[in-house]
């Protein structure tokens, strides 16, 4: 599968990998305004999301496949990596799966542990929207704060919408993104190491991340290391941009 992609600066290949619900848009201003003066990055949208095609697989393993396919039409052997919550994810996926890609990883604000379902009442609101029945995203917003009183979460999840006749559509494949969210949530599990140079990166005020997840961390990374984001949650890179860009991109360069 050939996933949309942007790309900006020059020099050596570094992925930004989105999480659930979002795409390549989220991290514009971060890849062109940061990261694009000292490498050449590239920000995708996932099969199911963004401006990439749907299918019906949503696995890990197909969505390493297409990073791997992307990879290979970029002409980039070995790129660094950086993944955000379920890109995260499917970094570490990747990591494990197909180390010889892989150059330094950061991981956001995720572990490679399990997680309790907790974006029920989000598939729940989105599938029961029917965004073809509205004429503007104000009508939308409201009826989505119903059931998600969150005005950022809103926006983040509005930003899925694309213009459909008079209405709106969902630009994202619900009902395959639903199903696969067992596996999305579930372990990422190997017989194998990572041995290369890993960042894990939390927001101190998240759930997603704690200092005490280092010896499950260690055991699939074990040259890996944490820093924690103090006023951020779980969107760390939106809501700290500068201390999350200044502590990722001293990483990256520490291997230049």
């Amino acid at each position: 599968m050939q996933l949309f992609r942007q790309t900006y600066g020059d020099g050596p290949p570094l992925l930004i990998i989105h999480g659930l619900f979002g795409a390549s848009g989220n991290w514009v201003t971060l890849a062109r305004n940061v990261y694009a003066e000292h490498f050449r990055t590239i920000t995708l949208d996932l099969r199911n999301h963004g401006r990439s095609p749907h299918d019906e697989d949503f696995s890990y393993a197909a969505m390493s496949a297409d990073v791997l396919a992307l990879m290979d039409d970029e002409g980039i052997e070995k790129a660094h990596i950086l993944g955000h919550s379920m890109g995260g994810k499917l970094s570490m996926h990747l990591a494990l799966e197909h180390p010889e890609v892989v150059d330094r990883l950061i991981v956001a604000d995720i572990g490679p542990q399990d997680y309790p379902a907790r974006h029920g009442t989000i598939f729940d609101a989105m599938e029961a929207l029917n965004p073809e029945h509205y004429s503007s995203r104000e009508e939308i917003d409201v009826v989505l704060s119903r059931d998600i009183p969150s005005a950022a979460v809103r926006q983040f999840l509005m930003k899925n919408l694309e213009r459909s006749g008079d209405g709106y559509a969902w630009g994202l494949n619900l009902p395959a993104i639903r199903r696969a969210y067992p596996e999305i949530i579930g372990p990422i599990e190997s017989w194998d190491s990572f041995d290369g140079e890993v960042l894990f990166v939390r927001g101190a005020e998240s759930d997603y991340l704690v200092e005490s997840d280092m010896p499950r961390i260690r055991a699939l990374f074990p040259f890996a290391d944490m820093a924690t984001i103090d006023g951020a949650g779980h969107w760390l890179h939106a809501e700290q941009p500068d201390v999350f860009a200044r502590i990722t991109l001293d990483f990256l360069l520490q291997g230049r």
